[in-house]
């Protein structure tokens, strides 16, 4: 695949839910491997924006690609599909709630039982709903997805799961139970499968090195 004339749009970070105006559902991703991977792209592609969720301000500041901050995974789904073009490429480093308080109380909820029940709704599956956008809407039918998938058991088994019910054309595999390779660390480890049934392992390095290994199989593979 050439990419000098892509847009590339990676995702970035957790999602916050909202349960009252002081707490919220959220996970540890720290936005770092999205981050490396739009690094990684933007040298190479027409254009590249990266959509994050709350991540440490310091790690954007200073980019020189577009970087839309946004909060919950509904927001993510919007900030991406607003960018959607003919031919470009998803990238979802992301790690997005999959979701969030069927309501969410407007003060604080105070400590009045030994328990609480937070009824929660399942969020939009921001994949999933960039690829039935690919066969609604034939424009976008040339879009490339590509997935992450953070599993901490069987991964290679929920990743393959993943690539096939996603209809992605590739999905990163890593085991984010390793502290040395997991949400906050500056290493990763990945196994890389292609749609067409091949599996290249990714030992671990440095995200910004995973990131480069990424592209170049993106170029070579797909």
């Amino acid at each position: 695949m050439q990419l000098n004339d892509k847009k590339v749009i990676v995702t970035g970070g957790p999602t916050r839910e909202w349960i009252d105006p002081v707490r919220y559902i959220s996970n540890a991703s720290s936005g770092k491997m999205g981050i490396a991977i739009a690094d990684a792209f933007y040298n190479k592609c027409k254009e590249v924006v990266f959509v994050h969720g709350p991540i440490a301000t310091s790690l954007v500041s200073h980019k020189q690609y577009r970087c839309i901050a946004v909060e919950t995974t509904v927001d993510m789904l919007n900030a991406i599909t607003q960018e959607l073009s003919p031919n470009c490429i998803v990238i979802m480093a992301a790690a997005p709630a999959d979701y969030r308080p069927m309501t969410k109380s407007p003060v604080k909820i105070k400590k009045t039982s030994e328990t609480i029940t937070i009824e929660l709704q399942r969020n939009p599956d921001i994949l999933k709903t960039i690829a039935q956008l690919k066969k609604d809407r034939s424009e976008y039918s040339t879009i490339t997805l590509i997935g992450f998938a953070a599993e901490t058991t069987d991964v290679i088994q929920y990743g393959k799961k993943k690539l096939i019910e996603k209809e992605l054309a590739m999905i990163c595999i890593n085991d984010v139970s390793s502290a040395e390779i997991g949400f906050s660390s500056d290493y990763n480890e990945v196994t890389v499968m292609i749609a067409d049934g091949q599996i290249i392992e990714l030992h671990k390095m440095k995200k910004n090195e995973i990131a480069e290994s990424i592209l170049h199989i993106i170029e070579e593979k797909l």
